[in-house]
């Protein structure tokens, strides 16, 4: 029987016969030219497009043997839509556009994704970098959650919007400085890796406890 090819990141649909692919479109910033290049492809192979909600666009409709094709005629890398790993950073317009935001979230949440897109961890891990409170990237329910205040960012961990939907708990607040958030996402995703289960991160702060959790993953930052 037919099941998702993660090494190719085709994910078999309803059919059980044909595939989807999502290419890695970093935060939901991209350009014209490969917006085209996206619907030639569609056009190619009679495909249908999604955009999800995960800032990506999604083809959908592959057969099998055109999987390797339409790979290179997109010629992008994939968007880690399945798999144990760090998804797609969920980013909001920020200062680069929003009259709303504080703080800029697609400086902050570029440099994220460079870092850790698709890297293999115990479960899956979604992330999302809100500019402002109102969180259009929907930080309270992300494993990690960046959300920009007026004196900086506050960190949250834990959330999950899936069956056993989670709010996330505020780990700590940091300066306007990056590194300064860098810094405790590291930490986070360190202890995340060498923690030996492999559940989601919301379930071991909902078993430590936030304090526990926040000496443990916080102690001599």
């Amino acid at each position: 029987m037919k099941k998702d090819i993660i090494e190719k990141g085709a994910i078999l649909q309803r059919d059980r016969e044909t595939y989807a692919i999502a290419p890695h479109i970093p935060g939901g910033l991209t350009d014209s030219a490969t917006l085209r290049k996206i619907c030639d492809v569609a056009d190619k192979y009679r495909l249908q497009l999604k955009l999800t909600s995960a800032q990506r666009i999604a083809l959908f409709g592959i057969k099998e043997e055109d999987l390797d094709a339409v790979w290179s005629d997109v010629a992008e890398k994939p968007g880690a839509a399945i798999g144990l790993c760090v998804r797609s950073i969920k980013i909001c317009p920020g200062t680069t556009h929003c009259k709303r935001a504080v703080q800029d979230s697609i400086s902050l949440g570029m440099k994220i994704d460079a870092l850790y897109h698709a890297l293999p961890l115990p479960n899956k891990m979604k992330m999302g970098v809100s500019g402002c409170m109102l969180s259009c990237a929907e930080v309270a329910v992300k494993d990690i959650g960046i959300m920009g205040i007026p004196k900086g960012w506050r960190i949250l961990v834990g959330g999950n919007a899936g069956a056993r939907p989670r709010l996330a708990d505020m780990l700590v607040e940091t300066s306007a400085d990056e590194g300064a958030v860098l810094a405790v996402v590291d930490r986070i995703i360190n202890w995340y890796r060498n923690c030996g289960r492999e559940v989601r991160l919301g379930a071991l702060v909902e078993e430590l406890g936030i304090e526990r959790f926040r000496a443990a993953v916080l102690d001599q930052l």
